[in-house]
């Protein structure tokens, strides 16, 4: 009989988690999860009401599956993580570049970079200055915040060198026609076009060494820089796709307008209402999740995702079809997603707990319906005086993100319309 509270993962002589066995106990608990639901919804069959400490030992397995799936995907991603690279996209090494980024990371000298003319000044404020990063070590940073900023993971990201991306957009799809093989070709129907602009902000992390870390020679600063930031930079970056407003951030795909998906339009989210105010249906719940499904086009479901926090898929992982399945099913294999009625689900702890009229559930090609603009170049100033002993890292990237295709994404509101 498996227990109903969590379990720590294997750990091995060495003091290393193995994947495997962390997973096999992960799908251990999913077993006892659905027999401990499988109770509870029998004792509300019977007395109309769920037993007090089955509900309890249900809650308790749920968080137990989410906190277990949390360390699966944190042992995943460290295996998965590559050494920094060395090869630069002229494929040889710039090893001058590197070591004098080093050499001013450690002691401050900054006269090897000064004579490669790499100071790179601020956009819109030069006196901020600092210092390009190898190549390498932003391609690094780039392939951690993929996999731990949520959004980012599977949305679309471009690469910029200006402040600003500027996209036109078919609202109403290109111009097309049919002709036969030798007949003239008539004049098409005029594209109708929206300038979609997502200008990059100002993102910045600011980790701290000691004196005697920077004097380890053995100490690789590329690796610990990008490791210092990247949480940093995803929790920030997590939080401005979601709820941003546009203003110094990116716009998050909830701060636009939305509509009821039968009165869409362009430049609006359409979403479907559950019809009960801050919950799902009491009766057949699963059906407002199929019509979320079938409110996106069949273009777009090829690969949509769910996106939603934890609690709100705590609550759904419950829910069961009419043939007595559950919707939600655990991830395949270690390192993978849940899914929920075939779809990826992504957990984004950003998203709105489900209250009344509330958006807590997200579905869609997020790759054709959200961007994220990356502006190129990740700068290091170093700052040995505003902490001392300490000496401070000014790391700054520049990103910008927003809707690019408004009929993409659908939302789940719970609401009475």
């Amino acid at each position: 009989m498996h227990n109903d509270m969590q379990a720590p993962a294997p750990e091995t002589k060495s003091g290393h988690f193995e994947l495997p066995e962390a997973f096999d106990e992960f799908m251990n608990s999913f077993e006892a999860f659905k027999d401990a639901n499988n109770e509870r919804l029998a004792d509300i069959e019977k007395r109309m009401s769920a037993d007090v400490v089955t509900t309890d030992k249900v809650d308790r397995i749920s968080r137990a599956l989410d906190e277990q799936k949390r360390a699966l995907d944190t042992m995943a991603l460290k295996r998965a993580r590559p050494q920094l690279g060395r090869e630069t996209r002229s494929g040889f090494i710039d090893l001058e570049h590197k070591q004098a980024f080093e050499t001013y990371v450690r002691s401050g000298d900054d006269r090897l970079l000064r004579a490669l003319d790499t100071k790179a000044m601020s956009y819109g404020s030069g006196q901020d200055g600092g210092y390009l990063v190898p190549s390498e070590t932003e391609a690094e940073i780039g392939k951690r915040l993929a996999a731990l900023s949520p959004i980012r993971s599977i949305a679309s990201v471009r690469q910029v060198s200006g402040a600003v991306l500027k996209k036109p957009f078919a609202v109403n799809g290109p111009a097309v026609g049919w002709v036969g093989e030798t007949t003239a070709r008539p004049q098409t129907a005029t594209a109708t076009l929206a300038e979609l602009q997502f200008p990059t902000m100002e993102l910045y992390a600011m980790p701290a060494a000691t004196a005697s870390l920077l004097e380890d020679s053995v100490v690789d600063l590329d690796q610990w820089i990008s490791g210092e930031v990247e949480a940093a930079f995803a929790e920030q970056e997590g939080a401005a796709f979601v709820n941003g407003d546009g203003v110094n951030k990116p716009r998050g795909f909830l701060d636009y307008a939305t509509v009821a998906e039968a009165s869409w339009s362009w430049g609006n989210l359409g979403y479907v209402a559950t019809g009960v105010a801050g919950a799902l249906p009491a009766s057949n719940p699963s059906d407002v999740l199929i019509d979320t499904v079938y409110a996106l086009k069949a273009g777009y479901r090829q690969n949509a995702n769910w996106v939603m926090n934890r609690k709100t898929q705590a609550a759904i992982r419950k829910l069961k079809d009419a043939d007595g399945n559950y919707l939600w099913q655990p991830p395949a294999a270690a390192g993978q997603r849940a899914m929920l009625m075939g779809f990826p689900l992504v957990e984004a702890e950003e998203m709105p707990d489900a209250a009344t009229n509330e958006t807590p559930v997200a579905f869609g090609d997020f790759s054709r319906g959200y961007l994220v603009v990356d502006r190129t170049g990740v700068k290091v100033l170093r700052d040995p005086y505003s902490a001392k002993p300490y000496v401070l890292f000014y790391t700054t990237k520049r990103v910008g993100g927003g809707v690019q295709d408004f009929d993409a994404i659908k939302l789940l509101k719970y609401g009475v319309s």
